[in-house]
């Protein structure tokens, strides 16, 4: 086997150690490590599922072995093709690939159905009548153990009758279940006589009306380990209880690999919410447009509001592989999405409320070209050409008629550099019935063309401009963060009280340099002074063009949260 170098700065994680250790003493077939990501297509996948790929794909890579995908696909009745879709496009928009090996649960239902026929003729499983509530009830509590069903001790040869008329489809859903016979009294409720079976009529996404009587989970997804081959089980603290229920399933006779199940701790992120659950919840109930909506903490959701994988990428790997559960905060992520952006990132100049600038001395008619850097971190990112003639906006806030001290923008008889352009000195000022200023009439300095005077003078103020006449015209959507709470729900203890109303502001009319119309989805863009952007994915079109904002240009929630009373 080829030697394994480890050329990371930082040190090996616990589950790095222990393949490192596998491997140098020889305890996997082939000497190759088997991985696997097993996600339950029952909606789309989220920001906490980025870990767990990065870190099986990412292993998988590192130690030249493979990763599989396999889709948990054991309840028809939550499970769509629309989900396995977009689990497989989140996969590969984060750089990995399964190639051959893409596997579901389902593959191995018949194996299933054989092993769980072998469990009943070995006495050590049987069909039970109770119902959830009873069987709960049973169950017992943490502190006390649990009592037999009275049909524990049913005959073998009823326990293989009811199971076959159970698939044949010959009683109702919840008439019986299959439960493996191990221990009431176990001190770990997983293992007091768990589900292996359930009736369900459900039409499947992949076998159709052939089963209606499906596998659970802690029975299907062990064993798939095991016909798989897979070396290393790797999942989060919450199946850490599991783990007796896996050793068991994969010890059944007949199966002749073990895996190994290990736990590490799932990613969790304040101001959002990683359930399956209330995600589906706010989708449902319109609070957002769709898993995909950009404000949501799914995969496909940052993908739309502009995140670049390479960012979540590092931002998984600066959060780390531990055994203890914490909370990160929501600024790191945008600073790894900043950082990587900003060298990524074209460099345009927008307009997002304008306020309109006439040249006076300016010729009318002409209009002139200036050269503009793509992104001054890349050297290799080329050019392109600002349009500039008489008619300009820029912000509104870069005008003050009564400037305030320290204001070093635009106001009358204030000279400042137009970027790129040229000096321009306010000389007064229109407005409308309301009081309203609708347009600054400005002189500019003919001889300051790129910045530079022959009097080597210099302004305080820079502003960012757009040629009013020669521009792209396009929506933008403000997207901020979907909850106001670092953990929401936690004060009233409903999360939907904790949803931000400014985690989305559209404005219709923003004036963006002509470049704009160039823009395509996937790339990405920083508006000048305001943030990074970029092309929505779904309502984009030629002629109405919509930018998404992905995130501010420095961390202005701490601002936010003032102005809104957030402590």
């Amino acid at each position: 086997m080829e030697e394994i170098k480890t050329t990371e700065d930082r040190p090996l994680n616990f589950i790095e150690k222990i393949i490192e250790d596998d491997l140098a003493n020889h305890r996997l077939p082939n000497d190759t490590i088997v991985t696997r990501f097993p996600p339950e297509p029952n909606g789309y996948l989220h920001i906490g599922h980025i870990k767990s790929i990065c870190l099986n794909f990412g292993l998988a890579e590192k130690y030249h072995g493979r990763c599989h995908l396999r889709l948990d696909d054991t309840n028809p009745a939550k499970e769509d093709m629309e989900y396995i879709n977009s689990i497989k496009e989140d996969i590969h928009w984060l750089g990995f690939d399964w190639g051959k090996h893409e596997y579901y649960a389902s593959d191995y239902y018949d194996q299933l159905f054989e092993i769980a026929v072998r469990l009943i003729k070995e006495g050590k499983a049987y069909v039970d009548s109770l119902s959830a509530e009873e069987m709960k009830e049973y169950r017992g509590t943490l502190t006390e153990p649990g009592k037999n069903s009275p049909d524990r001790d049913r005959p073998i040869e009823e326990n293989l009758r009811l199971f076959m008329e159970m698939k044949e489809g010959k009683y109702p859903e919840g008439a019986y279940t299959l439960r493996a016979k191990i221990d009431m009294a176990s001190p770990n409720i997983n293992m007091r006589d768990p589900a292996l079976y359930r009736i369900k009529y459900a039409t499947h996404p992949r076998t159709g009306d052939k089963w209606c009587i499906y596998p659970m989970y802690d029975f299907t997804h062990p064993i798939s380990d095991a016909i798989e081959n897979i070396t290393h089980s790797i999942c989060t603290l919450e199946f850490e209880d599991h783990r007796p229920a896996y050793d068991w399933a994969t010890s059944i006779d007949g199966i002749e690999h073990t895996p190994h199940q290990y736990e590490f701790a799932r990613l969790n992120i304040n101001y959002l919410l990683m359930s399956k659950r209330k995600l589906l919840y706010l989708v449902n109930n319109n609070f957002v447009t769709g898993w995909d909506d950009p404000r949501m903490p799914t995969i496909s959701g940052v993908r739309r509001r502009g995140y670049s994988p390479e960012s979540m990428k590092d931002f998984v790997a600066r959060v780390g592989v531990a055994k203890v559960e914490g909370v990160v905060d929501y600024s790191l992520m945008e600073f790894c999405v900043r950082e990587d952006l900003n060298k990524r990132a074209e460099r345009l100049m927008a307009v997002l409320d304008p306020l309109e600038i006439e040249i006076d001395n300016y010729p009318d008619g002409k209009v002139e070209y200036f050269t503009a850097e793509n992104n001054v971190e890349d050297p290799n990112s080329g050019t392109h050409e600002i349009a500039f003639s008489k008619h300009l906006y820029i912000e509104r806030e870069d005008f003050m008629e009564v400037p305030v001290k320290g204001y070093h923008r635009l106001y009358p008889g204030n000279e400042i550099r137009l970027k790129y352009a040229y000096y321009i000195t306010a000389q007064s000022i229109e407005k409308d019935e309301n009081g309203n200023i609708i347009k600054v009439h400005c002189t500019y300095d003919p001889e300051s063309r790129g910045g530079d005077t022959p009097d080597k003078r210099k302004v305080k103020g820079t502003s960012h401009w757009v040629c009013r006449d020669i521009c792209t015209v396009a929506e933008v959507r403000q997207y901020d963060k979907l909850f106001k709470s670092e953990c929401p729900g936690a004060q009233t203890g409903n999360y939907l009280d904790d949803l931000n109303p400014d985690s989305l502001v559209v404005i219709p009319k923003v004036y963006i340099e002509k470049e704009a119309e160039n823009a395509k989805v996937g790339s990405y863009f920083q508006f000048i002074r305001n943030g990074y952007y970029c092309v929505d994915s779904k309502d984009s079109k030629p002629g109405k063009m919509v930018f998404n904002r992905t995130c501010t240009l420095k961390d202005s929630w701490a601002k936010q949260k003032a102005k809104m009373g957030i402590k």
